[in-house]
């Protein structure tokens, strides 16, 4: 599996690393902006990620606008739904409207609130068959 951590917050992003190594190979960006490089550049490599983590207040690009920039990406480069890249939106924050935005608009496929849990992240990673 290969694993995209998307958070401006330091420690967030080495726990969440220290989570999933041991099952993923992990890159990581530190914005929106870096995020959408980077998925881009794994799609047009032919190595698209498995799994996108990714936190929604972040500077430089939101992770909301992140997210619907990998979508479109997706989208223009003809990936069929099923291998859609699966993301899980990481975030402090519990709004309902940050979260319908995720899941709606957004197309997140599930949403973690910090600070994680390692049993919580690995039952979503068997939920959607990136994990046996």
């Amino acid at each position: 599996m290969r694993a995209l951590i998307v958070d401006d917050d330091f420690y967030s992003r080495i726990v969440l690393h220290d989570m999933l190594r041991a099952v993923a190979e992990c890159h990581i960006a530190v914005n929106g902006e870096e995020a959408v490089g980077a998925f881009k550049k794994a799609l047009e490599d032919g190595r698209g990620y498995d799994l996108v983590c990714m936190d929604l207040v972040m500077p430089e690009m939101d992770g909301q606008q992140a997210l619907r920039e990998m979508r479109a990406l997706e989208d223009d480069l003809g990936v069929a739904a099923a291998e859609r890249c699966v993301v899980f939106v990481v975030s402090m924050v519990e709004d309902n409207r940050e979260t319908n935005e995720a899941f709606f608009l957004g197309g997140a496929d599930s949403f973690l609130v910090k600070p994680i849990e390692e049993a919580r992240l690995l039952a979503e990673l068997r939920e959607h068959r990136l994990l046996d």
